[in-house]
């Protein structure tokens, strides 16, 4: 690991650890470290491109908000 790692300590359920101990035996990771820092690494990845599609779909939603409310003075004023 390089220096500017963390040493994390986490409590798993046993049949989280057993299923991991399976992967890790099954799969090419050389510890569960290694398949829990992948897991982590997917995550991240995955859940920040969740989080900033769901920004994107708000920022959309605001901007024809924005739009609608500017028509509806528009109209209103007729």
């Amino acid at each position: 690991m390089n220096e500017d790692s963390e040493k994390v300590t986490i409590r798993l359920p046993k049949r989280y650890l057993r299923a991991l101990d399976f992967l890790v035996q099954l799969d090419d990771f050389p510890s569960r470290s290694e398949a829990i820092r992948e897991s982590i690494r997917d995550m991240v990845y995955s859940r920040t491109e969740l989080v900033m599609d769901r920004l994107e779909k708000m920022k959309k939603a605001e901007e024809s908000l924005a739009s609608m409310e500017t028509f509806q003075k528009e109209y209103m004023k007729q």
